[in-house]
């Protein structure tokens, strides 16, 4: 299966707070999305840390775009630390690592890809959730 004009690979990364609605994911999605001109269709795949595996929020968003979500580990993330926009203390004391939505976006992009991915919307804040956006080109 070979592309000529293979479209860019595509990653959502996604952080939220436990009984994060989902609409407040789909509303930072939607706003990231619209204000850097990517079609929804374009995205590939959503990812987060495997803390979030059973979140009711992510899963259901997952389902409703029709994507697949990927969980990371800390230890998997911890290594994209210097590439990220935003570094969470916060963050690191619940998770172990700096940055969710950056580094799952990222790990699950170059994954796919098996490529060098590049933060195409760094963590955007909203509410509950942060989200960033992933590519390999």
């Amino acid at each position: 299966m070979t592309d000529a004009g293979a479209a860019p690979t595509l990653v959502v990364g996604l952080g939220c707070q436990r009984g994060c609605p989902v609409s407040t994911l789909r509303a930072l999605l939607d706003q990231a999305l619209g204000a850097h001109q990517i079609a929804l269709h374009d995205i590939k795949a959503l990812a987060s840390i495997d803390l979030k595996r059973d979140e009711p929020a992510l899963i259901e968003l997952a389902s409703q775009l029709g994507l697949p979500v990927t969980f990371f580990s800390s230890e998997q993330l911890a290594v994209y630390e210097p590439r990220l926009s935003h570094q969470s203390q916060i963050a690191f004391e619940r998770t172990g690592c700096y940055g969710v939505a950056e580094s799952a976006a990222l790990a699950l992009a170059e994954q796919l890809a098996q490529a060098p991915a590049k933060l195409l919307i760094p963590r955007q804040k909203y509410a509950q959730a942060t989200l960033a956006l992933a590519s390999v080109a």
